[in-house]
């Protein structure tokens, strides 16, 4: 096989300038965690988004289970997200002991039913967890007003939404991952801006800014001895390991710098698909993304939903006989093997509609998108 000819799934994007700043980490003669570099990143993230504190971690698995911490979930607690989401999502909060409170997808976008939420509250809800699927924003006015209602936690898992925006009943366009207490981001080499593996935790709520760096810090309070504010540093809470090398966030720095054009890039990818491929959705053929009025779209993916599970293994079997790699995503969590189980919960018949019929098209910077749209013309 010709892998010039190939369209992957996926394929990274360098700015030019990682293995540059790699070099001036390794330079620094500080390569562990907080160096220059991860100093960076959390000075861009906080005056670029106004995000009220920052902390590299190593995956976004590593900062949802940071947020588990933080709020302290402890056997018992119930947690409300989508069944239709990454398996980290619920996993940093079965690792504390909670049980998982799924909610069905909305009908016209994978993201979970905010208006289902407020009916899967009890007395041991702690926390709501939205995904913002795709970096399309959940509602996030109606996920507020039942938290504050409930006194509950909300941790926004914006894995994918990095450079997305909300805009609320206010008309106050608010940075996804700055509304709920905590959020958690993912660098991963699919995500628009990455670092191979790595993650955040974005601190909004003033209560637990502190603790955030002593979680992250093994449950020491290291960070304080090295801004000088204590003379020793010792162990003072639980924790982990959760901060990167400085290495990974030279890369990560890189790629911030980039990001208008990035997100630019993918942008038009995004809109070309989009227009070209309108009509086919206009004769039934798929359903499209569709962005709700008060989201923004940040191109971190394109998808198509189909209205079978034959269907969408046929076309994703049509055009990787034609060298395109498209892939289906999410298998529903409430039917995974280790939860199906532990499920108590009414069926969530939307959810495995995307489970069975979404299927996500190549989308990466250097892709020629009309390779694609004339596969998928070609079929219809």
């Amino acid at each position: 096989m010709n892998n010039t000819n190939i369209t992957p799934f996926n394929k990274p994007y360098l700015t030019g300038k990682e293995g540059h700043y790699i070099y001036q980490a390794v330079l620094s003669g500080k390569i562990s965690g907080d160096g220059i570099f991860t100093k960076r990143c959390h000075e861009f993230f906080e005056f670029t988004f106004g995000f009220r504190k920052c902390l590299l971690t190593t995956s976004c698995t590593d900062a949802l289970e940071m947020a588990s911490l933080l709020i302290d979930i402890k056997e018992g607690d119930e947690v409300i997200m989508p069944s239709y989401t990454f398996v980290s999502t619920a996993n940093a909060f079965v690792l504390r002991g909670a049980k998982i409170v799924f909610c069905d997808s909305r009908k016209d976008h994978p993201g979970m039913d905010e208006d289902l939420i407020e009916g899967l509250v009890t007395e041991r809800t702690r926390a709501i967890v939205p995904v913002h699927y795709a970096g399309i924003a959940c509602d996030m006015d109606k996920i507020m007003q039942v938290a504050n209602k409930y006194n509950l936690y909300v941790v926004e898992d914006a894995a994918q939404a990095i450079d997305s925006y909300y805009t609320g009943a206010d008309g106050v366009k608010r940075p996804l991952g700055s509304i709920g207490h905590l959020a958690a981001f993912s660098f991963h080499e699919t995500k628009n801006i990455m670092s191979g593996e790595g993650g955040m935790i974005v601190i909004n709520d003033e209560r637990f800014v502190e603790r955030a760096e002593i979680i992250r810090e093994k449950g020491t309070n290291r960070s304080r001895f090295f801004r000088g504010e204590v003379d020793k540093y010792g162990w003072v809470d639980i924790g982990s390991s959760f901060l990167p090398s400085d290495i990974i966030a030279a890369f990560l720095y890189a790629q911030l710098e980039n990001l208008a054009d990035i997100q630019n890039k993918r942008k038009q990818i995004w809109n070309q698909y989009h227009t070209e491929l309108s009509e086919l959705a206009a004769k039934g053929h798929f359903n499209m993304p569709v962005v709700p009025a008060y989201a923004s779209n940040n191109s971190h993916m394109f998808y198509l939903v189909f209205d079978s599970l034959d269907e969408r293994n046929r076309v994703i079997k049509s055009l990787k006989d034609q060298n395109i790699y498209s892939v289906f995503h999410y298998l529903s969590l409430h039917k995974s093997p280790y939860y199906e189980a532990k499920y108590t919960g009414e069926e969530l018949p939307e959810t495995d509609r995307y489970s069975d019929c979404l299927l996500r098209l190549p989308l990466y910077y250097e892709l020629n998108p009309e390779i694609v749209i004339s596969a998928i013309k070609a079929l219809f």
